[in-house]
């Protein structure tokens, strides 16, 4: 599975944007997706996760009733659309995608990664 994540920005705060992974590859395969992001200096820490047919969702505390994640199955695409948008929104945003069972939570759960897109959000 390959992942391609975009849209990424520079927003003031209050702002929005919405992210894109596009999946390419085995993607029947896959159990459920999940954003994850780093900002400098921290550890990377769980947004949001979808399993593969949309029925469940999960979010971090910090962006609940901010974000929305969705699943586009005919486009293999997952979206992240995020609203509010705060200065600790600031960071480095990872797709990932996972094919077993596992918390949707754990970064160690997921098996494909792709490379991440900047969100900065200014005050």
């Amino acid at each position: 599975v390959q992942l391609q994540a975009y849209g990424g920005g520079l927003v003031q705060t209050g702002g929005s944007l919405r992210l894109s992974c596009a999946a390419s590859g085995r993607t029947f395969s896959t159990d459920g997706r999940g954003w994850f992001r780093q900002a400098p200096g921290k550890e990377r820490e769980f947004v949001s996760a979808i399993t593969w047919n949309g029925d469940s969702t999960y979010y971090a505390d910090s962006v609940k009733g901010r974000f929305t994640i969705l699943v586009d199955n005919p486009k293999n695409t997952v979206y992240l659309q995020m609203n509010s948008l705060k200065p600790e929104d600031t960071a480095v945003y990872y797709c990932a995608a996972k094919i077993h069972s596992g918390s949707y939570y754990l970064a160690s759960s997921y098996d494909y990664w792709g490379r991440g897109t900047q969100v900065t959000v200014s005050s």
